[in-house]
Order: structure tokens, then C-alpha cells, then sequence
């Protein structure tokens, strides 16, 4: 399933969003933070990411459907890979 650049625009900010968040990170260990607030800033980026992947599976399904390939040309066994190598 090939996705539609022009479709993944808020996926495609979400994760620069995610690479800023990942960067302040890096400065709150080099600036030697506080154990939880590096913690937070790190769980606020694996959810934006997560997010992002989940959005990425969303509209490859969608696109499918939208194209008139149904469901029956989507490989299920590989949807449910994708899916479960985020949770």
C-alpha cells in the first residue's frame, strides 16, 4: 500500500513536532534535569510518535478502501504486524 504524500502532511508535522520534543530531551540530560521531567518530555514523544504510526496504518487502510482495492487486497496478516509493532 502506497500512501499519498499530500495526505501524510499532518503526519509528517506531527513527527517533526516529535523531533523537537526529542531534542529537548537531549538538552534536559545535558543540562542534567530532574529525573521526571526528562521521563515526561520523553513519554510525550513515544506517544506523538506512536500516534503518528498509527495515523501512517489509518489512512494506508483508508486509501485502499477510497481506491476501490478493498479490504480483500489489504494484507490482513501484515495490518495486524504493523499494527501490533506499535503497541
Amino acid at each position: 500500500m502506497q500512501l499519498d504524500p499530500t495526505e501524510m502532511t499532518p503526519v509528517m508535522n506531527r513527527i517533526k513536532r516529535a523531533r523537537g520534543q526529542l531534542d529537548g530531551v537531549l538538552r534536559l540530560l545535558e543540562e542534567g534535569r530532574d529525573c521526571a521531567d526528562v521521563v515526561t518530555q520523553l513519554a510525550a514523544v513515544s506517544k506523538a510518535l506512536d500516534r503518528a504510526g498509527f495515523a501512517i496504518i489509518a489512512t494506508g487502510l483508508q486509501q485502499c478502501i477510497a481506491n476501490g482495492d478493498g479490504t480483500d487486497s489489504v494484507d490482513m496478516k501484515q495490518m495486524e504486524k504493523l499494527f501490533l509493532s506499535l503497541a
